[in-house]
């Protein structure tokens, strides 16, 4: 599976997770998709589930990002997707070097045009574009 394909897992992943309300229903959903998805290669599983986890574990953090640059806007009245979308990328920018700034902006637009609103991936690339501008990150390569 390309990282692309894997990334957008982890996306509908984190889609069904904002559902949730509790860590363990959180935990019951990830328990689900791997064993619903069970012909993943190890490669891939690794990559989903530890950028699952990794939104899940710093999950305030980012949601507190998210808000500083989300201006006029609550994560409470934004779609479930573009949060779904914000939060991975935001993780991947400050908590994933493995991933390029760059990579990770752009996957979150592909995303929100494949899965978001019209107006999202604007929306989504405005936020990113602001944050990367403002915050002390390691490199926009």
């Amino acid at each position: 599976m390309s990282r692309r394909l894997a990334r957008e897992q982890v996306f509908k992943l984190l889609f069904q997770i904002n559902f949730t309300h509790t860590i363990e229903e959180a935990n019951e959903q990830i328990e689900l998709y791997f064993a619903e998805n069970t012909e993943l290669e190890e490669l891939d599983t690794h990559f989903i589930l530890g950028e699952t986890r990794g939104v899940l574990e710093y999950q305030d953090k980012i949601d507190t990002i998210l808000e500083k640059y989300a201006e006029g806007w609550k994560i409470s009245r934004m779609g479930r997707v573009d949060v779904a979308i914000l939060r991975l990328a935001i993780y991947e920018i400050f908590y994933n070097p493995e991933i390029p700034i760059r990579v990770s902006i752009n996957e979150a637009v592909e995303l929100a045009k494949k899965f978001g609103e019209d107006s999202s991936p604007a929306f989504i690339n405005g936020i990113l574009g602001k944050i990367i501008s403002e915050e002390q990150v390691d490199s926009y390569e």
